[in-house]
Protein backbone atom coordinates (compact mmCIF):
# COMPACT_ATOMS: atom_id res chain seq x y z
CA UNK A 1 0.00 0.00 0.00
CA UNK A 2 1.53 3.57 -0.98
CA UNK A 3 1.30 6.49 1.54
CA UNK A 4 -1.64 7.70 -0.34
CA UNK A 5 -3.87 4.93 -0.48
CA UNK A 6 -2.54 4.31 3.01
CA UNK A 7 -3.87 8.12 3.94
CA UNK A 8 -6.88 7.50 2.18
CA UNK A 9 -7.71 4.12 4.17
CA UNK A 10 -7.07 5.58 7.28
CA UNK A 11 -9.02 9.34 7.34
CA UNK A 12 -11.73 6.97 5.40
CA UNK A 13 -11.46 4.68 9.18
CA UNK A 14 -11.26 8.07 10.79
CA UNK A 15 -14.85 9.39 9.17
CA UNK A 16 -16.90 5.76 9.29
CA UNK A 17 -15.82 5.18 13.27
CA UNK A 18 -17.30 9.04 14.23
CA UNK A 19 -20.79 7.42 12.86
CA UNK A 20 -22.70 7.84 15.70
CA UNK A 21 -25.41 5.09 16.58
CA UNK A 22 -28.33 6.67 14.57
CA UNK A 23 -26.06 7.16 11.80
CA UNK A 24 -25.23 10.57 11.76
CA UNK A 25 -21.70 12.47 12.00
CA UNK A 26 -22.30 14.81 15.37
CA UNK A 27 -18.77 15.46 15.39
CA UNK A 28 -17.31 17.99 17.80
CA UNK A 29 -17.47 21.45 18.12
CA UNK A 30 -14.70 23.43 19.85
CA UNK A 31 -14.71 24.34 23.35
CA UNK A 32 -15.69 28.16 23.78
CA UNK A 33 -14.03 30.48 26.22
CA UNK A 34 -17.15 32.72 25.28
CA UNK A 35 -20.03 30.52 25.94
CA UNK A 36 -18.31 29.44 29.27
CA UNK A 37 -18.50 32.58 30.48
CA UNK A 38 -21.72 34.49 29.20
CA UNK A 39 -23.49 30.32 30.98
CA UNK A 40 -21.72 30.97 34.13
CA UNK A 41 -22.70 34.31 34.47
CA UNK A 42 -26.22 33.79 33.16
CA UNK A 43 -26.77 30.66 36.05
CA UNK A 44 -25.16 33.15 38.35
CA UNK A 45 -27.47 35.32 37.93
CA UNK A 46 -30.25 32.87 38.05
CA UNK A 47 -29.58 30.66 41.17
CA UNK A 48 -25.98 31.03 42.13
CA UNK A 49 -26.68 28.22 45.07
CA UNK A 50 -28.58 25.71 42.86
CA UNK A 51 -25.92 25.83 40.61
CA UNK A 52 -22.89 26.27 42.14
CA UNK A 53 -21.07 22.97 41.06
CA UNK A 54 -21.85 23.74 37.34
CA UNK A 55 -20.42 27.46 38.09
CA UNK A 56 -17.10 26.09 39.91
CA UNK A 57 -16.67 23.68 36.72
CA UNK A 58 -17.23 26.29 34.69
CA UNK A 59 -14.68 28.51 36.47
CA UNK A 60 -12.23 26.17 36.77
CA UNK A 61 -11.97 25.38 33.30
CA UNK A 62 -12.26 29.71 31.97
CA UNK A 63 -9.28 30.20 34.19
CA UNK A 64 -7.47 27.31 33.06
CA UNK A 65 -7.59 28.29 29.12
CA UNK A 66 -6.51 31.83 29.66
CA UNK A 67 -3.89 33.19 27.30
CA UNK A 68 -0.56 33.77 29.37
CA UNK A 69 -0.76 37.28 27.84
CA UNK A 70 -3.94 37.27 30.17
CA UNK A 71 -6.74 37.23 27.40
CA UNK A 72 -8.42 34.75 26.11
CA UNK A 73 -9.19 32.90 22.20
CA UNK A 74 -12.24 31.75 20.96
CA UNK A 75 -11.74 27.74 21.26
CA UNK A 76 -9.70 25.38 23.70
CA UNK A 77 -6.97 25.86 21.51
CA UNK A 78 -4.54 28.72 22.94
CA UNK A 79 -6.41 31.12 19.67
CA UNK A 80 -5.12 34.58 19.64
CA UNK A 81 -6.20 36.56 22.39
CA UNK A 82 -9.47 39.08 21.36
CA UNK A 83 -11.49 41.66 22.98
CA UNK A 84 -15.19 40.15 22.88
CA UNK A 85 -13.92 36.71 24.69
CA UNK A 86 -11.20 38.90 27.16
CA UNK A 87 -13.83 40.99 28.06
CA UNK A 88 -16.88 38.58 28.96
CA UNK A 89 -14.46 36.30 30.84
CA UNK A 90 -13.60 39.03 32.99
CA UNK A 91 -16.60 39.93 33.53
CA UNK A 92 -17.65 36.50 34.47
CA UNK A 93 -14.78 36.06 36.80
CA UNK A 94 -15.24 39.28 38.60
CA UNK A 95 -19.58 38.67 39.03
CA UNK A 96 -18.77 35.09 40.32
CA UNK A 97 -15.69 34.62 41.32
CA UNK A 98 -16.67 36.15 45.50
CA UNK A 99 -13.93 34.49 47.05
CA UNK A 100 -11.24 35.66 44.98
CA UNK A 101 -10.21 32.42 44.37
CA UNK A 102 -9.07 33.49 40.69
CA UNK A 103 -8.13 37.23 41.48
CA UNK A 104 -4.89 36.82 39.65
CA UNK A 105 -6.86 36.02 36.39
CA UNK A 106 -8.74 38.85 36.45
CA UNK A 107 -5.84 41.06 37.15
CA UNK A 108 -4.23 39.43 34.16
CA UNK A 109 -7.06 40.00 32.01
CA UNK A 110 -7.35 43.86 33.32
CA UNK A 111 -3.77 44.52 32.02
CA UNK A 112 -4.51 42.68 28.83
CA UNK A 113 -7.37 45.10 28.00
CA UNK A 114 -5.01 48.18 29.38
CA UNK A 115 -2.41 47.31 26.68
CA UNK A 116 -3.91 46.11 23.57
CA UNK A 117 -6.81 48.54 23.66
CA UNK A 118 -5.28 52.04 25.62
CA UNK A 119 -8.49 52.14 27.91
CA UNK A 120 -8.10 55.58 29.91
CA UNK A 121 -11.60 54.18 31.83
CA UNK A 122 -14.49 51.50 31.24
CA UNK A 123 -16.07 54.15 28.90
CA UNK A 124 -13.25 53.13 26.37
CA UNK A 125 -14.63 50.00 26.79
CA UNK A 126 -17.92 49.85 25.74
CA UNK A 127 -16.54 52.31 22.89
CA UNK A 128 -14.34 49.57 21.66
CA UNK A 129 -16.60 47.26 21.27
CA UNK A 130 -19.00 49.15 19.64
CA UNK A 131 -16.40 50.03 16.98
CA UNK A 132 -15.42 46.25 16.88
CA UNK A 133 -19.02 45.31 15.41
CA UNK A 134 -19.90 48.71 13.57
CA UNK A 135 -23.60 49.07 12.70
CA UNK A 136 -24.36 45.68 13.57
CA UNK A 137 -25.35 45.31 17.45
CA UNK A 138 -26.56 41.89 17.13
CA UNK A 139 -23.16 41.39 19.94
CA UNK A 140 -22.07 44.22 21.20
CA UNK A 141 -25.07 45.09 22.79
CA UNK A 142 -25.77 41.95 24.48
CA UNK A 143 -21.95 41.92 25.11
CA UNK A 144 -22.28 45.11 27.35
CA UNK A 145 -25.55 43.80 28.88
CA UNK A 146 -23.59 40.54 30.37
CA UNK A 147 -20.60 42.95 31.78
CA UNK A 148 -22.98 45.77 33.14
CA UNK A 149 -24.94 42.98 34.80
CA UNK A 150 -21.76 41.31 35.82
CA UNK A 151 -20.93 44.38 37.68
CA UNK A 152 -18.03 45.64 35.79
CA UNK A 153 -19.54 49.19 35.17
CA UNK A 154 -20.40 49.59 38.56
CA UNK A 155 -18.16 51.87 39.49
CA UNK A 156 -19.04 54.29 36.50
CA UNK A 157 -21.64 56.82 37.59
CA UNK A 158 -24.51 55.58 34.88
CA UNK A 159 -23.59 51.83 33.97
CA UNK A 160 -26.15 51.11 31.89
CA UNK A 161 -25.96 54.24 29.54
CA UNK A 162 -22.77 52.08 28.35
CA UNK A 163 -25.40 50.03 26.93
CA UNK A 164 -27.35 50.96 23.64
CA UNK A 165 -31.18 50.36 23.73
CA UNK A 166 -32.12 47.87 21.16
CA UNK A 167 -36.73 48.75 20.09
CA UNK A 168 -37.73 45.20 21.37
CA UNK A 169 -40.57 46.78 20.56
CA UNK A 170 -40.71 46.55 17.03
CA UNK A 171 -40.89 42.59 16.63
CA UNK A 172 -44.66 42.40 17.25
CA UNK A 173 -43.85 43.97 13.45
CA UNK A 174 -45.22 41.54 10.52
CA UNK A 175 -41.71 39.52 9.06
CA UNK A 176 -41.68 41.32 5.92
CA UNK A 177 -41.33 44.84 7.31
CA UNK A 178 -38.08 44.30 9.67
CA UNK A 179 -36.18 45.34 6.51
CA UNK A 180 -38.08 48.41 6.41
CA UNK A 181 -37.38 49.51 10.07
CA UNK A 182 -33.59 48.95 9.51
CA UNK A 183 -33.08 46.52 12.65
CA UNK A 184 -30.00 46.88 14.03
CA UNK A 185 -29.35 42.95 14.58
CA UNK A 186 -29.60 39.90 12.23
CA UNK A 187 -32.66 38.48 11.62
CA UNK A 188 -31.83 35.24 13.85
CA UNK A 189 -31.10 37.34 16.77
CA UNK A 190 -34.54 38.30 17.66
CA UNK A 191 -34.52 36.49 21.10
CA UNK A 192 -31.63 38.93 22.07
CA UNK A 193 -33.29 41.88 20.45
CA UNK A 194 -36.41 40.98 22.95
CA UNK A 195 -35.16 39.57 26.12
CA UNK A 196 -31.49 42.07 25.90
CA UNK A 197 -34.10 44.56 24.68
CA UNK A 198 -35.73 44.56 27.92
CA UNK A 199 -33.12 44.19 30.44
CA UNK A 200 -32.26 47.42 29.27
CA UNK A 201 -35.67 49.33 29.26
CA UNK A 202 -36.02 47.49 32.87
CA UNK A 203 -32.57 49.68 34.64
CA UNK A 204 -32.71 52.50 32.34
CA UNK A 205 -35.93 53.45 30.45
CA UNK A 206 -36.01 56.10 27.81
CA UNK A 207 -36.41 59.72 28.99
CA UNK A 208 -39.37 60.11 26.13
CA UNK A 209 -42.57 59.59 27.95
CA UNK A 210 -43.90 58.10 24.35
CA UNK A 211 -41.44 55.55 23.93
CA UNK A 212 -41.30 54.83 27.61
CA UNK A 213 -45.16 53.53 27.35
CA UNK A 214 -44.70 52.06 24.31
CA UNK A 215 -41.94 50.15 25.12
CA UNK A 216 -44.04 49.34 29.10
CA UNK A 217 -46.75 47.75 26.41
CA UNK A 218 -44.80 46.04 24.74
CA UNK A 219 -43.20 43.53 27.05
CA UNK A 220 -45.60 41.35 27.99
CA UNK A 221 -46.45 40.56 24.26
CA UNK A 222 -43.00 40.18 23.13
CA UNK A 223 -42.09 38.31 26.02
CA UNK A 224 -45.38 35.78 24.42
CA UNK A 225 -43.56 36.07 21.21
CA UNK A 226 -40.54 34.93 22.80
CA UNK A 227 -41.73 31.71 24.35
CA UNK A 228 -43.34 31.01 20.98
CA UNK A 229 -39.53 31.35 18.98
CA UNK A 230 -37.44 29.05 21.96
CA UNK A 231 -37.56 25.63 20.79
CA UNK A 232 -38.80 22.31 22.75
CA UNK A 233 -35.09 21.54 24.59
CA UNK A 234 -34.75 25.49 25.52
CA UNK A 235 -31.84 26.11 23.21
CA UNK A 236 -32.03 28.82 20.67
CA UNK A 237 -30.45 28.11 17.68
CA UNK A 238 -28.79 25.42 19.60
CA UNK A 239 -26.57 28.30 20.88
CA UNK A 240 -25.31 28.35 24.24
CA UNK A 241 -23.90 31.72 24.02
CA UNK A 242 -27.56 33.17 22.44
CA UNK A 243 -29.45 30.81 25.08
CA UNK A 244 -27.41 32.44 28.35
CA UNK A 245 -27.90 36.40 27.20
CA UNK A 246 -31.45 35.73 26.56
CA UNK A 247 -31.47 33.66 29.94
CA UNK A 248 -29.30 36.32 32.33
CA UNK A 249 -31.75 38.95 31.15
CA UNK A 250 -34.92 37.52 31.93
CA UNK A 251 -32.83 36.70 35.19
CA UNK A 252 -32.30 40.43 36.14
CA UNK A 253 -35.58 41.69 35.59
CA UNK A 254 -37.25 39.59 37.54
CA UNK A 255 -38.58 36.85 35.18
CA UNK A 256 -36.18 33.83 36.42
CA UNK A 257 -39.19 31.86 36.80
CA UNK A 258 -40.41 32.60 33.16
CA UNK A 259 -40.79 29.04 30.83
CA UNK A 260 -38.86 30.74 28.49
CA UNK A 261 -35.79 31.64 31.41
CA UNK A 262 -36.68 28.21 32.84
CA UNK A 263 -36.31 25.99 29.45
CA UNK A 264 -33.06 28.25 28.86
CA UNK A 265 -31.78 27.12 32.09
CA UNK A 266 -32.42 23.44 31.56
CA UNK A 267 -30.48 24.04 28.06
CA UNK A 268 -27.89 25.27 29.62
CA UNK A 269 -27.05 22.91 32.44
CA UNK A 270 -27.76 19.93 29.58
CA UNK A 271 -24.99 21.42 27.47
CA UNK A 272 -22.33 21.60 30.03
CA UNK A 273 -19.62 19.38 29.03
CA UNK A 274 -17.97 17.32 31.49
CA UNK A 275 -14.88 19.10 31.67
CA UNK A 276 -17.09 22.44 32.76
CA UNK A 277 -17.07 23.92 29.26
CA UNK A 278 -19.61 25.00 26.93
CA UNK A 279 -19.42 24.93 23.08
CA UNK A 280 -20.38 27.87 21.07
CA UNK A 281 -23.18 25.62 19.61
CA UNK A 282 -24.54 21.60 20.26
CA UNK A 283 -23.98 20.14 16.94
CA UNK A 284 -23.54 20.70 13.06
CA UNK A 285 -25.03 16.80 12.47
CA UNK A 286 -26.77 17.44 9.37
CA UNK A 287 -23.92 19.58 7.58
CA UNK A 288 -21.56 17.38 8.66
CA UNK A 289 -23.84 14.06 7.57
CA UNK A 290 -24.60 15.85 4.42
CA UNK A 291 -20.57 16.23 3.85
CA UNK A 292 -20.15 12.68 4.63
CA UNK A 293 -22.33 11.69 2.11
CA UNK A 294 -21.14 12.67 -0.38
CA UNK A 295 -17.96 11.62 -0.12
CA UNK A 296 -19.14 7.90 0.85
CA UNK A 297 -22.39 7.06 -1.29
CA UNK A 298 -20.79 5.68 -4.12
CA UNK A 299 -18.14 3.26 -2.98
CA UNK A 300 -18.19 2.85 0.96
CA UNK A 301 -22.39 2.54 1.99
CA UNK A 302 -24.17 -0.52 1.50
CA UNK A 303 -27.56 -0.38 -0.11
CA UNK A 304 -29.60 -0.16 3.26
CA UNK A 305 -27.01 2.38 4.20
CA UNK A 306 -28.20 4.78 1.82
CA UNK A 307 -31.79 3.73 2.33
CA UNK A 308 -30.96 4.39 6.37
CA UNK A 309 -29.33 8.18 5.13
CA UNK A 310 -31.88 8.89 2.78
CA UNK A 311 -34.70 8.57 5.39
CA UNK A 312 -32.92 10.50 7.94
CA UNK A 313 -32.28 13.22 5.55
CA UNK A 314 -35.59 13.38 4.25
CA UNK A 315 -36.76 13.40 8.45
CA UNK A 316 -34.78 16.63 8.77
CA UNK A 317 -36.31 18.24 6.14
CA UNK A 318 -38.59 21.32 7.66
CA UNK A 319 -42.59 20.40 6.88
CA UNK A 320 -44.35 23.53 8.26
CA UNK A 321 -43.49 26.60 8.29
CA UNK A 322 -40.58 27.29 11.40
CA UNK A 323 -42.01 29.48 14.14
CA UNK A 324 -38.32 31.07 14.98
CA UNK A 325 -37.70 32.61 11.44
CA UNK A 326 -41.12 32.49 9.45
CA UNK A 327 -39.26 30.22 6.73
CA UNK A 328 -41.80 28.57 4.14
CA UNK A 329 -41.22 24.26 4.57
CA UNK A 330 -38.88 22.89 2.47
CA UNK A 331 -35.36 23.84 4.01
CA UNK A 332 -33.01 21.98 6.24
CA UNK A 333 -31.02 23.25 9.11
CA UNK A 334 -27.78 22.13 10.49
CA UNK A 335 -28.76 20.07 13.15
CA UNK A 336 -31.03 17.21 13.57
CA UNK A 337 -32.12 18.82 16.83
CA UNK A 338 -34.66 21.43 17.48
CA UNK A 339 -33.12 24.49 17.83
CA UNK A 340 -31.82 24.53 14.27
CA UNK A 341 -33.26 26.48 11.75
CA UNK A 342 -33.50 26.26 8.00
CA UNK A 343 -30.51 27.96 5.98
CA UNK A 344 -29.92 27.49 2.30
CA UNK A 345 -26.11 26.17 2.68
CA UNK A 346 -27.43 22.93 4.23
CA UNK A 347 -30.66 22.67 1.83
CA UNK A 348 -28.31 23.17 -1.02
CA UNK A 349 -26.15 20.45 1.03
CA UNK A 350 -28.96 18.33 1.73
CA UNK A 351 -30.01 17.93 -2.30
CA UNK A 352 -26.84 17.29 -3.00
CA UNK A 353 -26.44 14.76 -0.90
CA UNK A 354 -29.56 12.69 -1.36
CA UNK A 355 -28.21 13.01 -5.38
CA UNK A 356 -25.84 10.95 -4.52
CA UNK A 357 -27.51 8.62 -2.17
CA UNK A 358 -31.10 7.91 -3.99
CA UNK A 359 -32.00 10.11 -6.64
CA UNK A 360 -34.68 7.78 -7.95
CA UNK A 361 -37.14 7.56 -4.96
CA UNK A 362 -40.45 9.19 -5.17
CA UNK A 363 -40.19 10.63 -1.75
CA UNK A 364 -36.86 12.11 -2.58
CA UNK A 365 -38.31 13.47 -5.78
CA UNK A 366 -40.55 15.10 -3.55
CA UNK A 367 -38.32 16.59 -1.30
CA UNK A 368 -36.17 17.89 -3.54
CA UNK A 369 -38.75 19.78 -5.49
CA UNK A 370 -39.75 21.24 -2.25
CA UNK A 371 -36.07 21.98 -1.36
CA UNK A 372 -35.53 23.18 -4.34
CA UNK A 373 -38.02 25.78 -4.18
CA UNK A 374 -37.08 26.57 -1.34
CA UNK A 375 -33.92 27.86 -2.43
CA UNK A 376 -35.59 29.69 -5.65
CA UNK A 377 -37.68 31.21 -3.07
CA UNK A 378 -34.91 32.76 -0.79
CA UNK A 379 -33.09 34.29 -4.19
CA UNK A 380 -31.92 37.91 -3.31
CA UNK A 381 -33.01 40.68 -6.03
CA UNK A 382 -29.07 41.16 -6.61
CA UNK A 383 -29.22 37.27 -7.87
CA UNK A 384 -27.45 35.99 -4.85
CA UNK A 385 -28.72 33.56 -1.88
CA UNK A 386 -28.43 34.72 1.45
CA UNK A 387 -28.44 32.41 4.78
CA UNK A 388 -31.82 32.21 6.55
CA UNK A 389 -34.00 35.07 5.23
CA UNK A 390 -35.01 36.91 1.41
CA UNK A 391 -34.31 40.52 1.62
CA UNK A 392 -32.70 41.02 5.25
CA UNK A 393 -29.62 43.07 3.39
CA UNK A 394 -28.80 45.65 6.25
CA UNK A 395 -26.13 43.62 7.86
CA UNK A 396 -23.15 41.49 6.73
CA UNK A 397 -24.98 38.08 7.91
CA UNK A 398 -28.06 38.66 6.38
CA UNK A 399 -26.77 39.64 2.56
CA UNK A 400 -26.41 37.03 -0.22
CA UNK A 401 -22.99 35.38 -0.05
CA UNK A 402 -20.78 33.86 -2.65
CA UNK A 403 -19.93 30.16 -1.31
CA UNK A 404 -23.61 29.50 -0.73
CA UNK A 405 -24.94 31.12 -4.31
CA UNK A 406 -22.34 28.37 -5.77
CA UNK A 407 -23.90 25.49 -3.25
CA UNK A 408 -27.09 26.37 -4.72
CA UNK A 409 -25.78 26.57 -8.35
CA UNK A 410 -24.71 22.99 -7.66
CA UNK A 411 -27.84 21.64 -6.28
CA UNK A 412 -29.95 23.21 -9.10
CA UNK A 413 -27.30 21.90 -11.83
CA UNK A 414 -27.47 18.01 -10.42
CA UNK A 415 -31.78 17.85 -10.53
CA UNK A 416 -32.56 20.67 -12.97
CA UNK A 417 -33.01 17.85 -15.85
CA UNK A 418 -34.58 15.48 -13.06
CA UNK A 419 -37.69 17.92 -12.42
CA UNK A 420 -41.04 18.67 -13.60
CA UNK A 421 -40.98 21.94 -15.91
CA UNK A 422 -42.86 24.52 -14.31
CA UNK A 423 -39.83 23.89 -11.76
CA UNK A 424 -37.30 23.54 -14.08
CA UNK A 425 -38.75 26.84 -15.87
CA UNK A 426 -37.70 28.57 -12.24
CA UNK A 427 -34.10 27.19 -12.34
CA UNK A 428 -33.18 28.26 -15.76
CA UNK A 429 -34.33 31.42 -14.83
CA UNK A 430 -32.38 31.97 -11.18
CA UNK A 431 -29.15 30.18 -12.35
CA UNK A 432 -28.29 33.67 -15.07
CA UNK A 433 -28.85 35.64 -11.80
CA UNK A 434 -27.06 33.69 -9.10
CA UNK A 435 -24.38 33.86 -11.91
CA UNK A 436 -24.04 37.33 -12.32
CA UNK A 437 -24.18 37.76 -8.72
CA UNK A 438 -21.06 35.63 -8.71
CA UNK A 439 -19.55 37.42 -11.42
CA UNK A 440 -20.16 41.07 -9.67
CA UNK A 441 -18.56 39.88 -6.42
CA UNK A 442 -15.37 38.40 -7.75
CA UNK A 443 -12.43 40.07 -6.46
CA UNK A 444 -10.03 41.19 -9.18
CA UNK A 445 -7.47 39.13 -8.03
CA UNK A 446 -9.96 36.02 -8.98
CA UNK A 447 -11.17 35.51 -4.86
CA UNK A 448 -14.30 35.32 -3.80
CA UNK A 449 -15.25 35.63 0.45
CA UNK A 450 -17.15 33.07 2.49
CA UNK A 451 -19.36 34.73 5.03
CA UNK A 452 -19.34 32.02 7.69
CA UNK A 453 -15.86 31.26 7.14
CA UNK A 454 -12.81 33.65 8.04
CA UNK A 455 -8.93 33.16 8.82
CA UNK A 456 -7.86 34.41 12.58
CA UNK A 457 -4.25 34.45 11.27
CA UNK A 458 -5.25 37.06 8.30
CA UNK A 459 -4.73 40.46 8.95
CA UNK A 460 -8.43 41.21 7.81
CA UNK A 461 -9.64 37.56 8.92
CA UNK A 462 -10.98 36.58 6.11
CA UNK A 463 -10.73 33.58 4.03
CA UNK A 464 -10.41 33.91 0.07
CA UNK A 465 -9.08 30.65 -0.06
CA UNK A 466 -11.82 28.78 1.01
CA UNK A 467 -14.40 30.78 -0.31
CA UNK A 468 -12.54 31.01 -3.85
CA UNK A 469 -12.20 26.76 -3.27
CA UNK A 470 -15.71 26.54 -2.13
CA UNK A 471 -17.16 28.97 -5.15
CA UNK A 472 -14.78 26.98 -7.84
CA UNK A 473 -16.16 23.58 -6.52
CA UNK A 474 -19.64 24.62 -7.51
CA UNK A 475 -19.08 26.61 -10.97
CA UNK A 476 -16.91 23.82 -12.37
CA UNK A 477 -20.32 21.20 -11.80
CA UNK A 478 -21.61 23.46 -14.38
CA UNK A 479 -21.77 23.11 -18.10
CA UNK A 480 -19.34 25.99 -19.86
CA UNK A 481 -20.87 25.76 -23.16
CA UNK A 482 -24.50 26.82 -21.90
CA UNK A 483 -22.88 29.41 -19.38
CA UNK A 484 -20.03 31.18 -21.35
CA UNK A 485 -19.90 33.70 -18.16
CA UNK A 486 -18.18 30.46 -16.13
CA UNK A 487 -15.33 31.26 -18.85
CA UNK A 488 -14.70 34.28 -17.20
CA UNK A 489 -14.79 33.63 -13.73
CA UNK A 490 -13.05 29.95 -13.69
CA UNK A 491 -9.53 30.69 -15.09
CA UNK A 492 -9.13 33.18 -12.38
CA UNK A 493 -10.01 31.93 -9.66
CA UNK A 494 -8.10 28.53 -10.10
CA UNK A 495 -5.41 31.19 -11.07
CA UNK A 496 -5.55 33.05 -7.21
CA UNK A 497 -5.78 29.78 -5.91
CA UNK A 498 -2.21 28.40 -7.91
CA UNK A 499 -1.17 31.86 -6.96
CA UNK A 500 -1.81 31.29 -2.94
CA UNK A 501 -0.06 28.29 -2.60
CA UNK A 502 3.18 28.07 -0.54
CA UNK A 503 6.57 26.32 -1.49
CA UNK A 504 6.14 23.33 0.09
CA UNK A 505 2.66 22.82 -1.64
CA UNK A 506 0.54 23.76 1.14
CA UNK A 507 -2.45 26.49 1.79
CA UNK A 508 -1.86 27.11 5.08
CA UNK A 509 -2.98 24.23 6.96
CA UNK A 510 -4.46 20.75 5.96
CA UNK A 511 -8.11 22.58 5.74
CA UNK A 512 -7.39 25.01 3.33
CA UNK A 513 -4.61 22.61 1.35
CA UNK A 514 -7.42 20.19 1.29
CA UNK A 515 -10.06 22.59 -0.56
CA UNK A 516 -8.14 24.19 -2.59
CA UNK A 517 -6.63 20.68 -4.06
CA UNK A 518 -10.21 19.66 -4.07
CA UNK A 519 -10.98 22.33 -6.79
CA UNK A 520 -8.29 22.38 -8.14
CA UNK A 521 -8.35 19.20 -9.50
CA UNK A 522 -12.27 19.77 -10.72
CA UNK A 523 -11.21 22.68 -12.91
CA UNK A 524 -10.52 21.84 -16.15
CA UNK A 525 -6.75 23.00 -17.23
CA UNK A 526 -6.03 22.83 -13.45
CA UNK A 527 -1.98 22.10 -13.01
CA UNK A 528 -1.46 18.13 -12.04
CA UNK A 529 2.09 19.83 -10.24
CA UNK A 530 0.06 22.28 -7.69
CA UNK A 531 -2.09 19.45 -6.78
CA UNK A 532 0.15 16.40 -6.97
CA UNK A 533 1.95 18.89 -4.33
CA UNK A 534 -0.79 19.67 -2.18
CA UNK A 535 -1.79 15.99 -1.85
CA UNK A 536 1.83 15.04 -1.01
CA UNK A 537 1.83 17.89 1.77
CA UNK A 538 -1.65 16.20 3.32
CA UNK A 539 0.09 12.91 2.78
CA UNK A 540 3.10 14.37 5.38
CA UNK A 541 1.43 16.52 7.54
CA UNK A 542 -1.71 14.30 8.23
CA UNK A 543 1.21 11.21 8.74
CA UNK A 544 -1.04 9.60 6.10
CA UNK A 545 -4.37 10.54 7.99
CA UNK A 546 -3.73 9.57 11.45
CA UNK A 547 -3.34 12.65 12.34
CA UNK A 548 -5.97 15.20 11.55
CA UNK A 549 -5.94 18.50 14.22
CA UNK A 550 -9.06 20.93 13.42
CA UNK A 551 -8.21 24.78 12.58
CA UNK A 552 -10.26 27.89 13.45
CA UNK A 553 -11.76 28.51 10.52
CA UNK A 554 -15.58 28.56 11.14
CA UNK A 555 -16.92 31.78 12.17
CA UNK A 556 -19.97 32.13 14.17
CA UNK A 557 -22.27 35.20 14.67
CA UNK A 558 -19.71 38.03 14.42
CA UNK A 559 -16.22 37.11 14.53
CA UNK A 560 -16.82 34.27 16.92
CA UNK A 561 -14.62 31.14 15.59
CA UNK A 562 -14.74 27.50 15.84
CA UNK A 563 -13.27 24.41 15.19
CA UNK A 564 -14.92 21.28 14.21
CA UNK A 565 -12.75 18.39 14.49
CA UNK A 566 -14.48 16.55 11.32
CA UNK A 567 -13.42 19.41 8.86
CA UNK A 568 -10.35 17.83 8.27
CA UNK A 569 -11.34 14.75 8.06
CA UNK A 570 -14.02 15.39 5.82
CA UNK A 571 -11.92 17.62 3.51
CA UNK A 572 -8.93 15.28 3.21
CA UNK A 573 -11.35 12.79 1.85
CA UNK A 574 -12.89 14.71 -0.77
CA UNK A 575 -9.39 15.97 -1.84
CA UNK A 576 -8.16 12.48 -2.54
CA UNK A 577 -11.40 11.50 -4.10
CA UNK A 578 -10.89 14.61 -6.66
CA UNK A 579 -7.71 14.13 -7.39
CA UNK A 580 -8.20 10.02 -7.94
CA UNK A 581 -11.20 10.86 -10.42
Amino acid sequence: MNARTATYANTLEHLLDARSAEGLWTGRLSSSPLATAVAITALHIADSQRWAEAIQKGLGWLAAHQNPDGGWGDTENRDPSNLSTTLLSLAALSAVDLSGQFSKHTRKALRWLEDELKCKDKADLAKAVYAAYGEDRTFAVPILTHCTLAGLFQDTPHPWRHVKPLPFELAQLPRGLYRAVRLTVVSYALPALIAVGQAKFHFDPPANPLLRCLRRAACGPTLTMLRSLQPSNGGFLEAPPLTAFVTMSLAAIGQVQHPVAQKGLAFLIASQRPDGSWPIDTTLSTWLTTHAAKILAADHLTEHERNTLTETLLDQQYKTPHPYTGAAPGGWGWSHLPGAVPDADDTAGALVALHRLNPQRDAVRQAVAAGLTWLLNLQNADGGIPTFCRGWGQLEFDRSCADITAHALEAFTLWNNEVLPALQSRIHRAIPRALRFLYAHQRPDGAWLPLWFGNPHTPDKTNPVYGTARVLMGLTKMDRCAYPILDAMIPPAAAYLLGRQRPDGSWDGIEHTALAVTALASAQNAKTDAVEAGLNWLVQHTHQGTCLPPAAIGLYFAKLWYTEDLYPVLFTLAALQAAAS
